[in-house]
């Protein structure tokens, strides 16, 4: 800890995490989507956020690359600034959280131990849902929206998961979306169902009727 860190104190706000959830009427969370490139996190992360904001919840998306035109541009892709890059974004959304929101976060997050210190920066058991978006290396070089697996295979981008950096598959993780061969809607079902079974959002039919 330096110096300034040292002289630093945690202000305790007024309005609570609890008061802001009752109001609301639903939990806060960070939905971690983790897996290759061009598994289709962001897509799927994307449809999530949309389908929670159409049934009236409080959500907000963070994206891998925008949070790197900004909080992250100062880091690169080796080992040590892909870990600041996780530590960073894990506090931000640790703070939505805390707000209230259902955060969506859509990073390849490739090793192991950068997703679990995120998951223990969070203030309560349940606040962190790891969806491991599962999809063959192969299928995702195929799709290769933005052409980086073409790129790292020619030795252009280095330090690329997948190719000649490691992708640290998740062990327990909350969910497991497989998207090779699935509609995007099928697999949002799939999301939206486990926050509804585990209680972070309400039932359809109750939610439906409180916004009429």
């Amino acid at each position: 800890m330096g110096e300034g860190s040292r002289n630093v104190f945690w202000q305790v706000g007024s309005v609570s995490r609890e008061d802001r959830e009752a109001r609301r009427g639903h939990r806060g969370c960070v939905l971690w989507f983790t897996g290759l490139s061009a598994s289709g996190k962001s897509t799927l992360a994307s449809h999530v956020e949309q389908r929670l904001f159409d049934e009236g919840y409080f959500t907000y998306m963070l994206d891998g690359d925008n949070v790197r035109h900004g909080l992250c541009t100062d880091l690169g892709f080796s080992h040590e600034d892909r870990t600041e890059n996780i530590r960073r974004v894990g506090e931000v959304a640790k703070l939505f959280a805390e707000a209230g929101a259902i955060v969506a976060t859509a990073f390849i997050s490739p090793y192991r131990a950068d997703r679990d210190h995120v998951r223990d920066l969070m203030s309560r058991d349940g606040d962190f849902v790891e969806v491991f978006v599962s999809c063959p290396l192969e299928v995702c070089e195929h799709r290769d929206p933005k052409g980086l697996y073409e790129r790292a295979r020619a030795g252009e981008i280095r330090d690329f998961t997948g190719i000649d950096a490691p992708y640290e598959l998740p062990e327990a993780a909350e969910l497991v979306v497989e998207t090779q061969d699935r509609e995007i809607s099928e697999c949002v079902d799939q999301i939206i169902a486990y926050l509804r079974q585990h209680g972070y959002i309400e039932a359809a039919v109750s939610r439906a009727s409180s916004l009429s």
